[in-house]
């Protein structure tokens, strides 16, 4: 099992927006939310075969509109953060908006202070068995996934 935390915060911005922050004021949208550094460099949010959230292939990364929601322009499916007894929250896309409370800091996809977890802006990316793709969750703390190879991003 290996974990590995960022030393410097500005190294691992998980959701970080396709565009730079300069240009967000001025797009509406949709936008493409991708890693900005490894292990999940230009790995963009997209469902699996599933239905489940993960970081994958460019070629195959879903279009997102963003406002206090983050809903898939194409599925009309929303980001929502589970419940779970452990500091690490799953994510999961479902047809109903349950996270109304996200936001962005720049380019950088958070949960804001008026959600459940307050302003939360750490993930983790866990490696699945399918190399270069890597399931998310919120990361509220300090529990990391027993078993699972993970990286705490932000």
């Amino acid at each position: 099992m290996k974990f590995t935390a960022s030393l410097l915060a500005a190294v691992f911005a998980t959701a970080a927006l396709a565009a730079p922050a300069a240009d967000l004021a001025k797009r509406a949208g949709p936008y493409k939310i991708r890693g900005v550094s490894s292990p999940v460099y230009h790995l963009y949010l997209q469902a699996n075969s599933s239905g489940a959230p993960i970081l994958g292939a460019e070629a195959t990364g879903a279009d997102f509109t963003i406002s206090g929601t983050i809903q898939d322009t194409a599925s009309k499916k929303y980001l929502n953060v589970g419940t779970a007894t452990t500091s690490y929250k799953p994510v999961t896309f479902d047809t109903a908006a349950t996270t109304t409370a996200w936001g962005l800091e720049g380019d950088t996809i958070i949960t804001t202070q008026a959600s459940t977890w307050g302003r939360q802006l750490n993930f983790l990316a866990c490696e699945t068995t399918t190399s270069g793709v890597y399931k998310l969750y919120l990361q509220t703390g300090g529990d990391m996934p027993s078993g699972e190879t993970s990286d705490v991003v932000e």
